[in-house]
């Protein structure tokens, strides 16, 4: 008999890491997260399932950390991190969503279709449309009216 393979609860938050910060895990349809500390950073914007989370860089000056995340966009390095997984407590660990489809929390902030999705010009725990070259592009609108995006946030 063939033996069962499970991987982490993606909804879990922790209080103590449980996993080295950082670390990826890629599920059976191919989905890949990235597990992360959460800060509600200058804001206190808290984090919402769904919603999406930016790599926290406090006053907008990265300190190039890649695995704390905050949505509040105005204490962020600007570049989109993921989909929070779970309502993740400041200063807890827990999952994001980095790459594969994935259904969010809050309306697209404009934007069809098809569209490259960014941070710039968002609101917090949102994407907007990439209205310029220069914007790093984090996601694709594949169903904007039911809030479906692919994923494509950087490792």
């Amino acid at each position: 008999m063939g033996s069962i393979l499970t991987g982490p609860i993606l909804t879990d938050v922790d209080t103590t890491a449980k996993f080295t910060p950082g670390v990826r895990y890629t599920d059976q349809d191919g989905k890949v997260y990235k597990y992360v500390s959460y800060n509600v950073a200058a804001g206190s914007v808290a984090a919402v399932a769904g919603n999406i989370c930016y790599y926290y860089a406090p006053s907008g000056a990265s300190a190039g950390a890649t695995t704390v995340v905050t949505s509040d966009l105005s204490d962020s390095a600007g570049l989109g991190a993921g989909v929070l997984q779970a309502v993740i407590t400041d200063g807890a660990y827990g999952w994001i969503q980095i790459r594969g489809p994935a259904t969010i929390t809050p309306a697209l902030t404009a934007g069809a279709d098809g569209n490259a999705l960014t941070a710039v010009g968002a609101t917090d725990g949102t994407l907007d449309v990439s209205a310029l070259v220069t914007d790093a592009v984090v996601a694709f609108a594949v169903d904007a009216s039911a809030k479906i995006i692919m994923c494509m946030f950087p490792e």
